[in-house]
């Protein structure tokens, strides 16, 4: 490698670290934002299990209480705040704002724009995963996952389909009030998708094998099984999996700078 090359190389590392502790600074300036997908979630499940009927054990779902299979989708709305309501204005704002295009002469990758976006959203909805297992297991009683590590792939890739998903949105919509209006026509089928308003597992069989052909429906299901400590369906991580690989990959592929 000619020492031209490793100093552009060099140059483009380093400006891809800058990027990302600059949107990093700047997502802590939109703590509005940040309450959506970090405390939110949690918030809702502290409501749903302060309901009696929802912490008595139910026959119809295998013993299991309704704020035991709400835990995971609080998770799912965390993934899908960061993915749909967080992600797509920030990048479509940008570029609204001609942002993209000053960066646009300088070293700066798209890729590290799009990369450090998605590496931020995917940490505050760690964070948020985190939380709402804590107040399950403090405040509810809630048990941990017993499939721990089934648990974080199936939360792994799910992170990676919604996030590609709201970079999609942002590659293809020019302005903000388009991606406003594109990610709220998806934000509702795919909180029904996660068991927002029925957790998967009580929903009739035809819907189920429905609703996890989407990836909240197949993350879902495969984090339902982690939590009874099984390992879950490679069917269901092969959706989810195959979800994250062509939204990502439609996402560098289209997104542009102006």
């Amino acid at each position: 490698m000619s020492a031209v090359t490793r100093g552009r190389t060099a140059a483009v590392r380093g400006s891809g670290v800058a990027v990302l502790k600059a949107e990093a600074r700047l997502m802590l300036r939109e703590p509005a934002s940040l309450f959506w997908v970090l405390a939110f979630p949690t918030v809702l499940l502290c409501v749903l299990g302060a309901v009696p009927s929802n912490r008595e054990h139910k026959a119809d779902l295998g013993g299991l209480r309704v704020v035991d299979l709400y835990v995971p989708v609080a998770i799912l709305i965390a993934v899908i705040m960061a993915g749909l309501q967080a992600l797509p204005p920030v990048l479509t704002g940008y570029r609204e704002r001609g942002i993209l295009r000053r960066m646009s002469s300088t070293p700066v990758r798209a890729g590290s724009l799009v990369g450090a976006q998605i590496a931020l959203h995917a940490v505050a909805i760690a964070v948020s995963a985190l939380l709402a297992l804590a107040a399950g297991r403090i405040v509810f009683g809630v048990a941990l996952p017993r499939q721990f590590f089934g648990y974080l792939v199936a939360l792994a890739l799910v992170t990676l389909a919604s996030l590609g998903l709201g970079a999609v949105i942002s590659a293809l919509c020019r302005t903000t009030k388009i991606t406003q209006a594109v990610s709220s026509a998806v934000f509702f089928p795919l909180m029904f998708a996660s068991g927002v308003w029925l957790p998967v597992a009580a929903m009739p069989d035809v819907l189920q094998r429905i609703v996890t052909l989407t990836p909240l429906g197949a993350a879902a299901q495969a984090l339902d099984a982690a939590a009874a400590g099984q390992w879950p369906s490679w069917t269901h991580l092969g959706v989810t999996a195959l979800w994250a690989v062509l939204l990502i990959g439609g996402a560098r592929r289209w997104f542009r700078w102006e």
